[in-house]
C-alpha cells in the first residue's frame, strides 16, 4: 500500500477540476503569459502612460516667460508647442479643440511659474499631465542649471534622467512577480476551501475512519495545494521565454515560489483548522496575507524586490541568501502546523 498522504494529494488535484473559479483564475494567468508580449504593451500604457509612442500633445504656450518654455518645450518627445500673444487666445485654442493643453507661463518675484489648463475627464487627459509634468521638470532642470551661479552656496548636482525602457521595468517588477506570486496566494486560498469543506459537509469523519492520522490528512492536502504554485510558475517562465522574455534564474525563482507557497498554505491551513466557517477562515487568511505581504515591502530584500533582481539576472549572495531565508521560514511554518494539528478542536 502506498504513502496515504500521496492519495489525499491526488484526491485534492482531482477535485480542483470541479473548482470554476480556481480554473478561470489559472485560465486567466496563462492567457496573460502567453500573451505577454502582445499585453504588456497595452498594460505599460497604464503604468507609464508617457510610454505611449505615436501620440502628439498640441499645447498652447502664453505669458511673458513664454520663451524660456518653448525653448525646452522643443526638445520635449511627443509634445508640439506653439506660441500665442495672449492667455485668452490661448485658451480659446484650448476650447476649440486646436490644443490639448494651455501653458500660461510668467515670472513672479524672480520666480518662473507655469500655469496649465488641461482636459478635464478625457481619455487623453493622463497622456497629457504625464508629457506636461515631463516637460515641467525639464524646465526645472534648466532653470537650476542656469540659475546656479547666483547662489550663495554651490548646489548638489541632479541626478540624470531616467532612460530605462518602461518595457523592461514593467516586465521585471510587475508582471513578473504578479505571475509567480498569484499562484501562491491562490494555493493558500485553496487549502482554507479544502479544510473547511471537509468540516462542512463532514467528510472529514469519513478519511479520519482510514488507517491514517489527522497529521497525514493535513500533509496530503497542503502537499497538493503547495505544489501547484511552482507547477504554474515554472509554466509561466516557459512561456515568457517563448515570448522573448528571458527570465535568468529560474530554479532559484521556482525555489523562492515553492517556500512562498508552503509557507502560505502553511498559514492558511493553521487558520482552517481552528477557524472552521469557510467564509471566517477565508477572511482571516485574506487579511493576513495582506499584513504579511505589506509588511514585508518594507524589508530591503522583500520577495518582490528577490524576484525582479533574480529575474533580471543582477542577483547577488544577499538575493541567494534571502531565498534560503525565505525556504526556512516556510520550513519552519510546515513543521508548526503539524504540531498544531493535534491541538486544533476536531469534530
Amino acid at each position: 500500500m502506498g504513502d496515504p498522504r500521496l492519495t489525499i494529494a491526488r484526491r485534492e488535484l482531482q477535485v480542483l477540476r470541479s473548482e470554476k473559479t480556481i480554473v478561470l483564475a489559472l485560465l486567466i494567468q496563462l492567457f496573460i503569459a502567453a500573451f505577454s508580449s502582445f499585453l504588456v504593451v497595452g498594460l505599460v500604457s497604464l503604468y507609464d502612460p508617457g510610454s505611449v509612442e505615436g501620440y502628439t500633445v498640441d499645447a498652447a504656450v502664453t505669458g511673458d516667460a513664454r520663451d524660456e518654455l518653448l525653448a525646452v518645450a522643443r526638445e520635449t518627445e511627443g509634445l508640439d508647442a506653439r506660441e500665442f500673444s495672449s492667455a485668452a487666445a490661448a485658451t480659446d485654442a484650448f476650447h476649440r479643440g486646436r490644443a490639448d493643453v494651455v501653458l500660461d507661463a510668467t515670472t513672479r518675484d524672480g520666480r518662473l511659474a507655469v500655469t496649465v489648463t488641461a482636459p478635464d475627464s478625457n481619455v487623453r487627459t493622463t497622456v497629457v499631465v504625464v508629457t506636461v509634468r515631463d516637460l515641467l521638470q525639464t524646465l526645472e532642470r534648466v532653470e537650476r542649471r542656469q540659475r546656479a551661479d547666483s547662489l550663495t552656496a554651490t548646489p548638489l548636482d541632479l541626478p540624470p534622467p531616467a532612460t530605462t525602457s518602461p518595457y523592461f521595468g514593467f516586465t521585471y517588477t510587475v508582471l513578473i512577480p504578479l505571475l509567480l506570486f498569484l499562484p501562491v496566494f491562490i494555493s493558500g486560498s485553496i487549502a482554507v476551501d479544502s479544510v473547511t469543506e471537509e468540516f462542512e459537509r463532514g467528510t472529514l469523519e469519513l478519511l479520519r475512519v482510514a488507517p491514517v492520522s489527522m497529521v497525514d490528512i493535513v500533509d496530503g492536502k497542503v502537499w497538493a495545494a503547495a505544489a501547484l504554485a511552482p507547477g504554474q510558475a515554472a509554466l509561466w517562465v516557459a512561456l515568457l521565454e517563448l515570448n522573448g522574455t528571458h527570465v535568468a534564474n529560474a530554479a532559484p525563482l521556482l525555489a523562492l515560489v515553492g517556500g512562498l507557497a508552503l509557507f502560505v498554505v502553511a498559514l492558511g491551513t493553521t487558520v482552517a483548522l481552528f477557524a472552521p466557517d469557510r467564509r471566517s477562515a477565508q477572511f482571516l487568511y485574506s487579511v493576513g496575507i495582506l499584513v504579511g505581504f505589506g509588511g514585508a515591502a518594507l524589508v530591503p530584500f522583500n520577495p518582490v524586490n528577490v524576484v525582479a533582481r533574480l529575474a533580471i539576472g543582477s542577483a547577488g549572495t544577499t538575493a541567494l541568501v534571502a531565498v534560503g531565508g525565505y525556504v526556512a521560514l516556510a520550513a519552519a511554518a510546515y513543521v508548526g502546523l503539524r504540531r498544531l494539528v493535534p491541538r486544533a478542536t476536531l469534530p
